[in-house]
């Protein structure tokens, strides 16, 4: 990966994913865009910014032609809660903008990565240590763009030779950016909650389990796949990933180690709990490790540690 264009940079895993890569590969090698002109942001005083938006496949080929991209990143995208809300919108943007961000990385002969989620598990699929390949039938617009935008990278590899890949991201909590309208946002909001206020209302239910993983993992996830030797990759695109399974009283059990006062209530959200039943409880990265060698670092205890750290730094 010589020069890199993530698009949607300025979203929850886009924001650090770009600080990541160019700490990585140097400023100059990465180029943020958003539909947001990132004004004031750091991604735009640290190194290159564009404007893009992903429905405009002519406006995201300038850009690429212009900085002479060999790597597209495609992050743009409507999450869980909020596609539900707006299910036309979140088919438009979540597919046809990837469709748009394919057909650049083709014309151009781009590396491709965009992330799934196991928001394209569904009901039907198995709920425990969910395999790689297996019944894919989600119950939400956001899950169904997932499973669409699996088969389409898929296609466009054996297709047309692009050099697709991805991973699907479990419930991803992070310090450095707001939570930004997804259903495992519940395992964010509770760690600022705590340091504010010592406490916090779920809108998860207890004994409801769903795979997390720390942000740092993540990011280290996309540029070690991205850097693996393709003979390897049997999968390619939607490689199961995750670092650890909870559920709500878990987390409040490690932070009251570190704030004893700290107090949890439950008011569900009806909508977002839906959402998180149909998901998986746990699943099974075994293809992840085996292909790229995929390894989370971060399990629930050290996490937290490292979040109420971070966020009372943050806060103060």
């Amino acid at each position: 990966m010589k020069k890199i264009l993530v698009t949607g940079s300025l979203g929850q895993i886009g924001s650090e994913l770009t600080l990541h890569l160019r700490d990585k590969y140097g400023a100059d090698a990465v180029v943020a865009s958003d539909l947001k002109d990132g004004k004031g942001s750091p991604l735009a005083e640290g190194g290159p910014f564009e404007t893009i938006d992903v429905m405009d496949a002519k406006m995201m080929a300038e850009v690429v032609a212009k900085h002479k991209i060999d790597t597209i990143i495609h992050l743009a995208a409507l999450l869980s809660a909020v596609g539900e809300k707006n299910p036309s919108l979140a088919w438009n943007i979540n597919m046809n903008g990837l469709v748009n961000a394919l057909e650049v990385a083709k014309e151009y002969n781009c590396k491709f990565f965009t992330p799934s989620s196991i928001g394209a598990f569904g009901p039907s699929s198995p709920k425990d240590n969910t395999p790689q390949d297996t019944i894919q039938r989600p119950g939400t617009m956001y899950g169904v763009t997932k499973v669409a935008g699996e088969l389409l990278c898929d296609y466009y590899f054996k297709r047309f030779g692009v050099d697709t890949r991805g991973v699907r991201f479990p419930g991803l909590i992070s310090y450095t950016t707001p939570p930004g309208g997804g259903t495992t946002d519940y395992a964010v909001d509770i760690y600022y909650e705590a340091i504010k206020k010592k406490a916090y209302t779920s809108f998860i239910a207890e004994g409801t389990y769903m795979d997390m993983m720390y942000m740092p993992d993540a990011l280290n996830a996309v540029s070690t796949l991205m850097e693996a030797d393709p003979a390897k990759l049997i999968h390619r695109n939607a490689f199961n990933v995750t670092a650890m399974s909870f559920e709500p009283s878990q987390i409040a059990a490690e932070i009251k180690k570190h704030i004893p006062e700290f107090k949890m209530e439950y008011d569900v959200d009806p909508v977002r709990q839906a959402i998180a039943d149909s998901w998986p409880n746990s699943i099974d990265a075994t293809c992840a490790k085996e292909e790229w060698g995929f390894k989370a670092q971060y399990d629930l205890a050290s996490m937290t540690t490292d979040m109420l750290e971070k966020l009372r730094e943050k806060l103060a």
